[in-house]
């Protein structure tokens, strides 16, 4: 599933590709699971003639404001992914919103799975999943302060409080056990567990991934070779880059990856 750093890069690349255009034409495939509170056809209508003034995202969920004052909310779900193409630029395939701008850009909504959503909406912060949403890491800031007031009150895992949307907007499961590796802290432990100490390693961790991964526009590829990310995935997964044994159990009801020789 799209995480927090491949939202954050979509966004930055409708921000570049598509403030100020106008919605020139627009074609929204007719999927009502994907559409599922504004019909296809009306969106279409709505869309046509619009002007792009802004993009925002909170975690994992981006939108475009329009000069109408209405929001148009995009949610990737599990396989959903933003493209921008020149105009005789081939499209991919499972397109299920296609807007033609007015500086000769093509911008696409793809999802194969068709978990994910398309709404246009007066205001998207103010219904849920949006509204309910914790402060996201990178555009609000998490005050250490106030992450230990948090994690005082919790009994709960902290691999299951990275993954709490209402804590941490953005982050999901790999980046949870990415911030627990390089933190050097179980995923078992509870929130009450951590010393200050615990917190700001933790809070340091989550700001450094979450900024490198932005930073590289999300691609796997360049993320640092020591990171748990190149070794946690498949069934032949069996230890870091140090050496060390992975083993993976069951935490906050997500498959977890960690290495019990490193964390604590």
């Amino acid at each position: 599933m799209p995480e927090l750093p491949e939202v954050e890069t979509w966004r930055q690349l409708a921000e570049r590709s598509a403030v100020g255009a106008v919605i020139e034409q627009v074609h929204s495939a007719d999927d009502r699971k994907i559409f599922d509170q504004n019909h296809p056809s009306s969106v279409s209508r709505k869309l046509k003639g619009r002007t792009i003034v802004a993009t925002h995202r909170i975690g994992k969920h981006f939108w475009m404001k329009l000069d109408s004052g209405d929001d148009l909310y995009i949610h990737f779900g599990m396989t959903g992914s933003l493209h921008v193409l020149d105009p005789e630029e081939e499209a991919p395939s499972h397109i299920k919103l296609d807007l033609m701008l007015s500086n000769g850009s093509r911008m696409v909504y793809r999802n194969m799975r068709r978990i994910g959503k398309v709404r246009l909406v007066p205001d998207i912060t103010v219904i849920p999943p949006v509204s309910t949403l914790g402060p996201d890491p990178l555009e609000q800031g998490i005050a250490l302060k106030d992450l230990q007031e948090c994690l005082m009150v919790r009994k709960g895992t902290i691999k299951g409080i990275l993954l709490d949307q209402n804590v941490f907007a953005g982050v999901g499961n790999w980046i949870a056990d990415e911030v627990l590796y390089q933190a050097k802290l179980s995923p078992h432990r509870t929130g009450t567990s951590l010393s200050p100490s615990d917190v700001k390693r933790l809070r340091t961790c989550l700001m450094r991934i979450l900024n490198k991964a932005v930073a590289v526009d999300a691609d796997s590829s360049k993320f640092p070779k020591t990171w748990l990310f190149h070794h946690r995935w498949g069934k032949k997964a069996e230890q870091d880059a140090r050496g060390d044994a992975i083993q993976f159990d069951q935490v906050g009801g997500r498959t977890t990856a960690w290495v019990p020789a490193r964390q604590l």
